[in-house]
C-alpha cells in the first residue's frame, strides 16, 4: 500500500528543549490517521513539520515519497493544513473568503467556480454565507475553514484539533465532513486531545506523550491489547 506519510527518527529541538524525541510512524494512503495525546505532547510540532512550516532538527519526513525539506514546494501542492487557531479574513463574507482562496488553486474561471461551489457545499452556511466572517460564531468559522481546507481536494489533509471548542452538534457535523471526504480518497492526518473523537474517526492512531510515540494501532487492537474500554483508558495505561 502507498505511504502517504513516512516519518523516521524525527527530532525537533527548541533551543535546549527537545519537543520530539526520535519519533517514527507511517500513514497509509486513503486512511484517517490520528495523532493523539495531551497538550504539549508534540502533536502540533509534528503536523507543522509535515506541512513544511517548521524545520526539523534531524530525521526524515516524506509526503507521498517527497522530502519535506528538499521538495517542500512539491509537498505543498499536495496538502492542505488547518491549524487549531486558524482564522479567516473578518472583513470578507464567507463566500468572498472561499472565492479568494479558490483563485490560488485554479488555472481558469471554470476551475475556480468548481472549487468555490465545493467550498460552499462543505461550509453549509446558507444565507449567512453573504454575511461578514466577523459576525460568525466559532462553529460557523470553523466550518468555513474546514471547507477551505478540503474544497481543493488535497491528496493529504492535515487537521490540527478540527473540533476544538465546538459544541457536540457542531463537532458531529465536522466529523461527518471529514469521514465523507476520506471515503472519497483523501488521506487525513489529524491531531486531537479528544481521544474518544479520534476513536470514532480514525482507522489507526498513534499515542504521543512527551515527544515520544508510545503506541500505534487501530482503536480495536489497542483496546484489546490493554484490556481497556476506550482509547482514553488505553492512553492512561500506556503512559503508566
Amino acid at each position: 500500500m502507498t505511504k502517504a506519510i513516512e516519518i523516521k527518527n524525527l527530532l525537533k529541538d527548541y533551543d535546549n528543549f527537545r519537543a520530539l524525541k526520535g519519533i517514527s510512524f507511517e500513514v497509509r494512503e486513503g486512511e484517517i490517521f490520528g495523532l493523539i495525546g495531551p497538550n504539549a505532547a508534540g502533536k502540533t510540532t509534528t503536523l507543522r513539520i509535515i506541512a513544511t512550516l517548521l524545520q526539523l532538527t534531524s530525521g526524515e519526513v516524506k509526503v507521498f515519497n517527497h522530502d519535506v525539506i528538499k521538495e517542500s514546494e512539491k509537498v505543498r501542492e499536495m496538502i492542505s493544513y488547518l491549524p487549531e487557531e486558524a482564522g479567516a479574513y473578518k472583513n470578507l463574507s464567507g463566500r468572498e473568503y472561499l472565492e479568494f482562496i479558490a483563485q490560488f488553486y485554479a488555472e481558469d474561471k471554470s476551475k475556480m467556480e468548481k472549487i468555490l461551489n465545493k467550498g460552499l457545499e462543505l461550509a453549509k452556511l446558507g444565507e449567512k454565507v453573504t454575511d461578514k466572517v466577523s459576525t460568525y460564531s466559532k462553529g460557523m468559522t470553523r466550518r468555513l475553514l474546514l471547507a477551505r481546507a478540503l474544497m481543493i481536494e488535497p491528496k493529504l489533509a492535515i487537521l490540527d484539533e478540527p473540533t476544538s471548542g465546538l459544541d457536540v452538534i457542531m463537532s458531529q457535523e465536522i466529523r461527518k465532513i471529514i469521514k465523507d471526504f476520506a471515503q472519497h480518497g483523501v488521506t487525513v492526518l489529524l491531531s486531537s486531545h479528544n481521544m474518544l473523537e479520534v476513536e470514532f474517526l480514525c482507522d489507526r492512531i498513534a499515542l504521543i506523550n512527551n515527544g515520544e510515540i508510545v503506541e500505534i494501532g487501530t482503536p480495536t487492537q489497542l483496546e484489546r491489547e490493554y484490556n481497556a474500554k476506550n482509547i482514553e483508558e488505553v492512553f492512561i495505561k500506556a503512559i503508566e
